[in-house]
This record gives C-alpha cells, sequence and structure tokens, in this order.
C-alpha cells in the first residue's frame, strides 16, 4: 500500500474537514442507472466524509416521487452533503414570468441546499441572470452558476506520405477555437458580485483527454475568479488527476459517484506512481 499513503490534513489544512470551503468534492447522482435508497446509504456510510455535496444531474429529481426525493436529501443532510438541484432551472421558466420564483421557492421547501444555473441551457440575457441569482440567494438557498468553454472545429486536412500524384481526399482534422474566454470570466465575476456562491465550469469542454488540456484557459479562470470561487466539473479520472496534480487537493471538483476513491486518494497521498494498480477502479465499491 505505499504507493497510496496519506498525509494528515489536519496537520496542514490542505484538507479540513467539513463543511469545507475548498478541496470541496460533488458528487453526480448515479442517474444513468437505477439506484436505490441502500446504494446512496452504502456511498455516504463508507466514503461520507469525503462526499461535500450531491447533485441531481439530468433532472433526474424530477422523476422522483417527492416523498423519495424528501428522503434522499435528508439522507445527505445526515452526513453533512449538501443537495444540489443540477441543470434544470431552464425548463421551469418556460411556465412563465413567475416559474422561476415558484421554482426557487419549491427547492426550498424540498430542503435543496444549492440551484444550479446552466448559462448555456437558459439563453437569456445577462441582466436576468443576475437576476436569478439574486432570487436563489433572497430565498435562502446558494447559487451555482455553470459555464462552460465552446470549442469550434474548423476542417483542415491531415498531413502525411502519399504516392506522387496521388490523390487524397481531405479529412478533418482537430483543431479548436476558443470563445472569448474574458467575456465569460467577466460574466462569472458579475454573477459573483450579485451573490453566487461558487462558479461550476464544464473541464469537459475545455479538454476532451487530459493530455490536451488548456491549461493557459484554466490558469485565467483560476487567476480572476479564485480556486474557492471555481469548481470544475471533470467526468473521467485521467481529468481529476490533471486538476489535483496542478493545483493541489484544494482544487472543488465535480465527479461521477463511481471516481471518489480515485479522486481522494490523489487528494490525500504523500507520493507514488499509479494509485489505480492498488486500488483498482472505485466501481467495486457499488
Amino acid at each position: 500500500m505505499s504507493a497510496c499513503r496519506w498525509k494528515s490534513f489536519e496537520e496542514n489544512e490542505d484538507r479540513p474537514l467539513k463543511p469545507r470551503r475548498f478541496g470541496v468534492t460533488e458528487m453526480r447522482s448515479p442517474h444513468y442507472t437505477l439506484f436505490s435508497h441502500n446504494l446512496l446509504q452504502d456511498i455516504f456510510e463508507s466514503m461520507g466524509d469525503y462526499v461535500d455535496g450531491l447533485k441531481f444531474s439530468g433532472g433526474s429529481h424530477s422523476l422522483m416521487p417527492k416523498a423519495t426525493m424528501k428522503q434522499v436529501i435528508d439522507m445527505a443532510h445526515q452526513h453533512n452533503v449538501y443537495v444540489s438541484t443540477g441543470d434544470w432551472a431552464e425548463h421551469m421558466i418556460r411556465k412563465g414570468p413567475s416559474g422561476f420564483k415558484d421554482y426557487v421557492e419549491e427547492c426550498k421547501q424540498m430542503r435543496f441546499d444549492t440551484i444550479e444555473l446552466n448559462v448555456g441551457s437558459l439563453g437569456i440575457p445577462e441582466e436576468t441572470l443576475l437576476r436569478f441569482v439574486r432570487l436563489v440567494k433572497s430565498g435562502g438557498l446558494k447559487a451555482k452558476p455553470h459555464f462552460e468553454v465552446k470549442f469550434n472545429e474548423s476542417d483542415i486536412p491531415k498531413g502525411g506520405d502519399r504516392a506522387y500524384g496521388a490523390y487524397i481526399p481531405p479529412t478533418p482534422r482537430s483543431f479548436e477555437f476558443v470563445e472569448d474566454v474574458d467575456l465569460l470570466i467577466r460574466r462569472a465575476e458579475r454573477c459573483l458580485e450579485a451573490g453566487a456562491d461558487m462558479i461550476m465550469i464544464d473541464a469537459d469542454d475545455v479538454s476532451k483527454h487530459a493530455d490536451n488540456m488548456r491549461a493557459d484557459i484554466i490558469a485565467k479562470i483560476i487567476g480572476r475568479l479564485g480556486l474557492e470561487k471555481t469548481m470544475f466539473e471533470a467526468s473521467n479520472q485521467k481529468t481529476s488527476e490533471w486538476f489535483i496534480k496542478q493545483y493541489g487537493p484544494k482544487v472543488n471538483l465535480f465527479v461521477d459517484h463511481s471516481h471518489l476513491v480515485d479522486v481522494e486518494c490523489l487528494r490525500g497521498r504523500n507520493s507514488g506512481i499509479n494509485h489505480a494498480s492498488v486500488l483498482g477502479s472505485s466501481y467495486f465499491l457499488f
């Protein structure tokens, strides 16, 4: 087990006890497969000290009976885990001018802690977004705007060896063009000024693979918004590992529930080359 030695977070406060302001791990609910009350209970009992938040992605909570939802939320709160709505607000604003306000009130009654606002899906003017942030805060909940860095692909033919005179049809090549990141950061800054508690950044759009990570974009976002106010969505383990290696255990991450063991091992170990060789996939927990 020498490849996964843990350091004492009490000594250097790299990973303080919950509730944490940094080093936060938010967990995606297992909504892609059927899950039971017992599954979440097992996760909280075995890894609860390392789970800060539970997010119902993809509007999965909208398919559950309210009684079931309250049980899940109460169970999370018993383990000092906050609960986020995920990106569902865009479906509520279609109900009319009072739709979002009613949604905030319903979330409060259900005892949600955080309302996530997916800026791309909402498709609303910036002033409306800021008004939504203030509505969430006035309702006593935390607001977390969700931004993504978008890319466009241009078709550029690949180079390569070919026989003289032979015709090779051009093939698409991955050549990425980044949107104005400064504009994204400025909008995020205005959300923080309006009272938002944290900004979620979709890291999967910044890098489809960790070896192609746009470190300059990440550094600019963290430099302007601050490490404590930023959370990165990392759906694969390579991306999570990149963030922890670059920014240490204090980086806030949103990960799949099946990656909890691996992420926490990366946060806490002093040294080691390949923790996966020791732990294997954390799917064995579930």
